[in-house]
């Protein structure tokens, strides 16, 4: 009976430790929790977005703005017609960092240009089926990629040797690389805005949320909430700028989103979003609005 007594009283003792260490942990938990909710508060006070300029309403549905540092210009991609009509009516205008427009029509004839990177001396648009290399120096068409079973070519950027490219609607990611057109990655529902950072990692928007790719093609979620995004920027390996057609525009850090602007009761799209580092300048394309707008962005 001693035994039996000692055996049931060190099995309390027992019991009685594993409760405390479980609720130990919970409450470490609840406190990380409480402390992730908490960065995500500070970041939301802080983050935010002013305006600062915009171009006249002169560039008809501009969905695309590019910054370009070699020669501080801002790239347009202006459909003008149909976002996958191919009616040679598309172009892409040239602005100064102060909104001016330098050249409206610097490339004219597109069909519905969209998503523009520079590697070297070129600038590659994506337009409907095909990816355009276009001379900087003279504004001229030097190449036309035209892209096997192609359905609707968005967004892009370049590592330096490979410019990558989405089909939004083949929920495809393809690149170009020496003359060749391969595929990176298959069934990422509506792939739209891709941006390469951080020792050349590949990060992507679709209708799953904001991904980070591996040189595989694999990929892992960085953030589910922000869906069927457009444009994206990095700003350091974890802080994004990620938006979204209809009028809205994110911070995401950390794996976690701000909102930083809500412009859809104005009607006004926040389509594939540009920057300039040196002023912290995040350049809107408003679509339907046909003007680039450009926000101070403070966090």
């Amino acid at each position: 009976m001693k035994q039996y007594s000692k055996f049931l009283f060190y099995s309390f003792i027992l019991s009685v430790f594993a409760i405390w260490s479980c609720g130990s942990k919970n409450t470490e938990s609840a406190k990380e929790e409480s402390s992730d909710e908490i960065e995500v508060e500070q970041a939301a006070v802080a983050a935010s977005l002013e305006k600062v300029w915009e171009t006249a309403a002169e560039l008809t549905t501009n969905e695309s703005a590019h910054y370009e540092e070699s020669d501080g210009m801002i790239y347009v991609a202006n459909i003008e017609g149909g976002p996958s009509e191919k009616d040679g009516v598309g172009s892409i205008s040239k602005l100064n960092a102060k909104g001016e427009i330098v050249e409206r029509n610097w490339v004219s004839g597109l069909n519905a240009p969209k998503g523009m990177t520079v590697m070297g001396d070129y600038l590659y648009v994506t337009d409907v089926d095909r990816l355009l290399e276009i001379e900087m120096a003279t504004g001229k068409i030097n190449k036309s990629y035209e892209v096997e079973n192609a359905v609707f070519l968005n967004d892009a950027d370049n590592d330096g040797n490979r410019v990558y490219f989405t089909d939004m609607k083949a929920n495809k990611i393809l690149f170009l690389e020496n003359g060749e057109i391969k595929t990176f990655a298959e069934n990422q529902p509506n792939i739209n805005g891709l941006r390469i950072g951080n020792g050349n990692t590949l990060y992507g928007l679709d209708a799953d949320g904001f991904k980070q790719y591996k040189s595989d093609g694999s990929f892992e979620i960085i953030n589910s909430a922000v869906t069927g995004g457009d444009g994206l920027i990095v700003l350091d390996e974890d802080t994004f700028i990620a938006s979204k057609w209809g009028g809205e525009i994110y911070l995401i850090q950390n794996g976690q989103e701000v909102k930083l602007l809500d412009t859809s009761a104005e009607e006004s799209n926040t389509a594939d979003i540009g920057y300039i580092p040196e002023e912290n300048l995040v350049i809107v394309p408003t679509f339907f609005k046909n003007k680039v707008v450009a926000y101070k962005l403070s966090y």
